[in-house]
């Protein structure tokens, strides 16, 4: 599926949040919270839309130095398997080669294994787990990281799998 993907809007939050509910259940970001961070100089939204207009999944991050933080990245559930996760990921990195952001973290569900080979595929490794981490089972996450994503061999690892020649 073809998306347009966009900086996340204040009117796009009501959206996001049905599919935050429907990816995390009852433990997931308030509406204030979404508004909050789309306020916070640190931090990058984006929204996918489908060819309809309509907002199928989104992403966030936070950059802190030379450091990105994946928040967020959900699709709704109809809409899951077509490539759109891995198009807010790779939005995400490509505005990490725009303004000089050198590593890429994030945690992810143990169980989750779709998202874990997504970020697999992307480079990411493994690097401790927390345990507990997740409030409404107590699950542990995975501590993922980039290397250096101006190294050599994983700008062109990113490339080849982009279609970059």
């Amino acid at each position: 599926m073809d998306v347009k993907i966009a900086k996340m809007k204040k009117s796009d939050v009501d959206d996001v949040i049905k599919i935050e509910e429907s990816a995390y259940g009852e433990h997931h970001w308030s509406k204030e919270s979404f508004l909050n961070e789309l306020s916070n100089d640190l931090a990058r939204y984006y929204s996918a839309y489908d060819e309809n207009g309509n907002l199928v999944g989104y992403a966030g991050c936070w950059q802190i130095l030379e450091e990105v933080h994946i928040t967020n990245i959900a699709v709704s559930p109809e809409f899951r398997r077509q490539k759109i996760g891995e198009s807010l990921l790779r939005q995400i990195i490509d505005d990490c080669y725009k303004n000089k952001a050198k590593y890429i973290t994030l945690e992810v569900r143990v169980s989750n294994k779709a998202a874990i080979g997504l970020y697999e595929k992307y480079g990411f490794k493994s690097l401790g787990v927390r345990k507990g981490y997740y409030q409404n089972n107590n699950e542990d996450a995975l501590i993922m990281w980039t290397e250096n994503i101006f190294y050599d061999k994983f700008k062109t690892e990113y490339q080849k799998i982009c279609g970059v020649k």
